[in-house]
């Protein structure tokens, strides 16, 4: 119900929050305009709608998202106005206070300018796993992805803002490689599985050639884990969501090693942070932020895969108690002053709690496993 309240009738786009400059961490400078609609979100918003049966939501939802990247692959913004309004540009509203003093007020989002490779995987999957449940093959497209694929190929080489939208000098990341790696793979299934036409030697070689590149500078054999980046030591909760895509199986000794060191090195009070920002350099801003909330929801779906089904269901269930006493959660909270963090309410946020709860309750269908039956993992 959140989910839908979000949608804007007219065009099925649906605002990552109604809100704006809600801070990250109370008197800091995490405060951004979120009233746009995100890529980023396709997949989640696509597998949501469609699990609970809001069909004619989910189809227009590809709509918008086919209006959204239509054109110039090189054109394509992060996200956009929620009739498809490319210009975002980003100001600050000095005369205004703050949500409890935390400036500055922001209107528009500078990151829509931002490379950000992983969409181009999000928009391929979001179209792929229409098709696998059930949504009418629409020729259309598939033209516009095999547009992207084309563009693709040479960008998926290049460093970028990544997920968490930095700002600072681009970087490999590895969450975007990977998500390169799922355009292609998708592609590749597209025509193996659903009949469509395409270069699919060519696409199965780029998917490889991105797989054993970031196996080899991706992953760290000291720590026995994947990192936020090539030849960086940190770690990212965004490096949860490679067995959640398929990039590899859970119980892989790497993706074993991943979760762990994620265990150790980003969970606060139980819950996890999205990277480590108390050192300058993390990301281009001053530290300080609350716990991101949707990573905690993709160790409960990390738990899931592992067979730690009592841990999962037990964090599933505290993340959902944080909830307002009308069911809403934001982007973020602070598990030392009890209180929820970010704008509000947040789509990433209750997508990833939806996924979550058809993935661990095992009365509703789980679209993570249904997801790695179509993936052959």
């Amino acid at each position: 119900m959140v989910l839908k309240t979000l949608i804007y009738a007219p065009t099925g786009g649906i605002v990552a929050a109604p809100t704006t400059s809600l801070p990250e961490w109370i008197g800091g400078v995490r405060n951004w305009d979120y009233r746009y609609c995100w890529l980023r979100d396709a997949t989640l918003t696509l597998l949501a709608l469609l699990q609970a049966g809001h069909i004619d939501e989910a189809l227009e939802w590809r709509k918008w998202l086919l209006r959204a990247v239509a054109g110039d692959p090189s054109d394509i913004q992060i996200m956009y106005g929620v009739a498809g309004e490319r210009r975002l540009t980003e100001f600050e509203l000095p005369w205004l206070p703050g949500y409890e003093g935390s400036t500055p007020v922001r209107i528009g989002n500078a990151a829509s300018e931002q490379v950000q490779i992983d969409v181009f995987g999000e928009v391929m999957d979001a179209l792929y796993q229409a098709r696998a449940h059930g949504l009418a093959k629409e020729p259309h497209a598939w033209a516009i992805q095999k547009t992207l694929l084309v563009y693709l190929e040479r960008a998926w080489k290049e460093p970028d803002q990544g997920i968490w939208e930095i700002r600072d000098e681009p970087r490999h990341f590895v969450h975007s490689k990977v998500m390169a790696w799922v355009a292609f793979d998708r592609a590749v299934r597209t025509v193996e599985e659903q009949g469509l036409d395409g270069n699919v030697d060519e696409w199965r070689a780029v998917r490889d050639a991105i797989h054993a590149q970031v196996c080899e500078q991706g992953f760290d054999a000291e720590l026995g884990s994947f990192v936020r980046s090539y030849g960086s030591k940190e770690l990212d909760a965004s490096l949860l969501l490679l067995p959640l895509v398929g990039f590899l199986p859970a119980s892989d000794p790497r993706i074993r090693g991943t979760i762990e060191a994620v265990e150790a090195d980003l969970l606060q009070d139980g819950l996890v942070l999205r990277y480590r920002t108390h050192h300058d350099g993390a990301d281009g801003l001053p530290p300080g932020e609350g716990v991101f909330l949707p990573c905690s929801f993709w160790l409960v779906d990390c738990y899931e895969l592992l067979g730690r089904r009592d841990e999962g269901l037990a964090l599933f269930n505290r993340l959902v108690g944080l909830a307002t006493d009308v069911g809403l959660l934001a982007e973020e909270y602070d598990p030392a002053a009890k209180r929820l963090l970010g704008n509000f309410p947040q789509a990433f946020t209750h997508l990833a709690l939806v996924n979550s709860a058809f993935n661990v309750l095992t009365h509703l269908p789980s679209p993570m496993h249904r997801r790695h039956a179509h993936l052959g993992s």
